[in-house]
């Protein structure tokens, strides 16, 4: 297994398409959530990509927003996702640090913000996030607006 941390013009296709397959399969038919899952946030010039392959499939995901695009002033994560396959290996815990050390090098000493469906607010807190808004309807699944302080 490897990991990748690429910008947009860095993906090849085979990439490309294994992640977008990832992250359709867990969010619109899993969750059986039809939703605009392509939002033009991978293109822009800052988002980094961070990638789990286990050969040349995409087992694990996430993708790191630079500050204002996703939530105004503040670096965001967003995304994340591992394979039913690769559940329960602990790789959700290790994709979410992955991903936070990739925001901290971009943008040091920046809080990180998300917005997480609130079954995983545990998840999320495990890892140092706290809560910071009232439970709230993001494409009819219920969010939490979540913010991992630097300090």
């Amino acid at each position: 297994m490897q990991w990748q941390v690429l910008t947009f013009d860095e993906l090849d296709t085979y990439t490309l398409y294994s992640l977008l397959q990832l992250r359709v399969d867990v969010f619109v038919v899993e969750q059986n959530c039809p939703y605009p899952e392509l939002d033009d946030k991978d293109l822009h010039a800052q988002t980094r990509h961070v990638i789990l392959k286990k050969g040349d499939k995409v087992i694990a995901y996430s993708r790191v927003l630079a500050p204002g695009v996703s939530f105004d002033g503040f670096p965001g994560i967003g995304r994340v996702c591992v394979s039913q396959t690769a559940r329960r290996l602990g790789l959700g815990q290790v994709l979410v640090e992955k991903t936070l050390s990739v925001a901290a090098e971009l943008w040091p000493d920046t809080d990180i913000h998300i917005s997480a469906q609130c079954y995983l607010q545990q998840f999320y807190q495990d890892l140092g996030f706290k809560p910071a808004s009232e439970p709230y309807l993001e494409d009819d699944i219920p969010h939490l607006k979540m913010i991992k302080p630097v300090h």
